[in-house]
């Protein structure tokens, strides 16, 4: 589903990702975790079409996302530890304007199931300023998922939450990847990173240098090498 060949990212003088070569495939939920400044949110925006790379190719479902970054725009949804909502406006005010860029059929009753879906569905007609932290990224979450695309891209979701929102955000993360769609995550917090995703990412020195699936190892075992990578 994303394919990433010899990327490269920089900023002036500085390089922030070095020949980076990824595959994440249909269903998975990766977790990428790293060092602040590794270049975890620059890649999901990358990806996301928000910023252009340096060198190397972004494959979106077999699609050079250089050559069509318009049309490929739909297969992604993205939600940033900044919810770029707006805070004057309704929950279902928000996720209306939404619904006419990306020109959603029936958008009634999306909306609707989407608030229902993100527990927000008594509070859909309160300014968004009203909200709390979690109420806000889930509000966030349907925002991204309202024209039902194939891919997610999660940067820092849990930033600011409490434990009673996290475990909020964890239930509903499931329940949209329930259904084959394919997850990218950062995080922070690795015992929850390594919880949440069915396959685990370290980037670090510009490059992906660990991928494993959760199945396989332990989270002391991600986090020794995580320690190992200069990532902690």
């Amino acid at each position: 589903m994303i394919e990433l060949r010899n990327l490269t990212k920089t900023f002036g003088h500085r390089l922030v990702l070095r020949g980076l070569n990824a595959t994440i495939h249909e269903g998975d939920f990766v977790t990428l975790m790293g060092a602040n400044g590794v270049g975890k949110t620059t890649l999901i925006h990358l990806i996301a079409t928000l910023s252009k790379p340096s060198g190397g190719h972004i494959f979106i479902n077999g699609y050079n996302l250089a050559n069509s970054p318009s049309e490929l725009r739909r297969f992604i949804g993205l939600v940033s530890h900044k919810t770029l909502l707006y805070d004057d406006l309704t929950a279902d005010q928000n996720l209306r304007f939404y619904a006419r860029m990306y020109d959603v059929a029936e958008a009634t009753q999306r909306i609707e199931t989407l608030l229902n879906q993100v527990g927000l569905l008594g509070r859909q007609h309160d300014p968004v300023r009203t909200y709390s932290r979690g109420m806000q990224q889930r509000l966030a979450i349907a925002r991204a998922m309202l024209h039902n695309p194939p891919i997610l891209l999660l940067d820092e979701p849990d930033t600011g939450l409490d434990q009673q929102a996290t475990q909020r955000l964890s239930n509903l993360l499931m329940a949209v990847g329930a259904t084959q769609r394919t997850i990218l995550m950062t995080t922070h917090n690795l015992d929850w990173g390594v919880e949440m995703g069915s396959r685990l990412l370290i980037l670090a020195k510009g490059k992906i240098v660990y991928d494993v699936q959760r199945q396989d190892v332990t989270v002391s075992e991600v986090q020794k090498q995580y320690e190992a990578f200069g990532a902690s």
